[in-house]
């Protein structure tokens, strides 16, 4: 687990350089086109500006876009406080921040920027379906965003690639309206094109990180609980008992445990979860070992 957390460390700083390459070179391109090299600062300044922005504020607009309420103390939620408190002396993590989203549609979802400023958040739906071993099964897994740095990860990531959607979208609209000096055609198609397909790409990076850190959580989950047969009843449970959420966002989708848009076949080609059958027997497997 150590490792893992080594690596997603790791993986942030390349990926926060990956996203400035493509955002400098998105900039790059529509200073050629346009024939002003002003617009390579402006454009990664920006870009930076936001990403750091959302690095501080991208748990508070999820849960303002969830509608999630905060448990005060115990009695609130006296079921759902007390295993996250028990899973958070387990592990030795600090207690998150606990919210409750009133919707029937079954799910959950971590976000914070480190382990000291976590939030852990269950919809009414989730609660009303699991049993206490099941439960105990999800908050595990959305501890091991918190434990894993996923949770910084997809923040950054989530950032970033709004970032890149903003600046291709102000950029295009630059090359069609601009005048600038250099009208070569062949550039002016290039550029268009690289724009056009640059968001694509950010979006494709995104789901890649987003299905892999699934995998990890279920695995650091099912480490802590000794129990992974319990999170992988949870899971077909979500995957039985699933429904859109009441407020669908699709730019917040990877967050939580299991998909809450249910996008159709072709959809699934761009998901932002692995699919339910393979965690699930990823775990039935990791069962076999204890």
């Amino acid at each position: 687990m150590y490792r893992a957390i080594a690596k997603n460390k790791r993986n942030t700083v390349f990926i926060i350089l990956f996203f400035l390459a493509v955002i400098g070179g998105l900039g790059w391109l529509a200073a050629w086109v346009y024939n002003d090299l002003t617009i390579v600062i402006v454009t990664v300044v920006i870009a930076a500006a936001y990403a750091l922005f959302q690095y501080f504020t991208a748990d508070r607009q999820a849960l303002a876009m969830s509608g999630a309420i905060e448990l005060h103390s115990k009695a609130d939620h006296p079921r759902l406080w007390r295993t996250i408190e028990n899973l958070s002396i387990t592990t030795g993590t600090p207690m998150p921040r606990v919210f409750v989203i009133s919707d029937p549609a079954p799910n959950a979802f971590a976000t914070g920027r480190d382990p000291e400023h976590a939030v852990v958040a269950a919809t009414t739906g989730l609660l009303e379906i699991m049993d206490d071993a099941e439960l105990e099964g999800v908050m595990a897994h959305e501890l091991g965003h918190v434990r894993n740095y996923d949770i910084r990860l997809s923040m950054i990531v989530f950032g970033l690639v709004v970032a890149v959607g903003f600046i291709s979208d102000m950029l295009v609209r630059l090359t069609f309206y601009g005048r600038g000096n250099n009208q070569n055609p062949v550039v002016l198609i290039f550029g268009l094109v690289a724009l056009l397909i640059a968001p694509l790409v950010a979006s494709l990076v995104q789901l890649a990180v987003s299905r892999q850190r699934e995998y990890l959580a279920d695995a650091t989950g099912a480490m802590t609980t000794r129990h992974p047969d319990a999170l992988a009843r949870a899971l077909e449970k979500l995957e039985a008992y699933g429904r859109p959420m009441q407020r669908q966002n699709s730019s917040m989708a990877h967050l939580w445990i299991a998909d809450p848009l249910k996008p159709g076949v072709i959809d699934r080609l761009f998901a932002t979860h692995p699919p339910i059958a393979d965690r699930v027997k990823r775990l039935e497997q990791m069962g076999g070992a204890f």
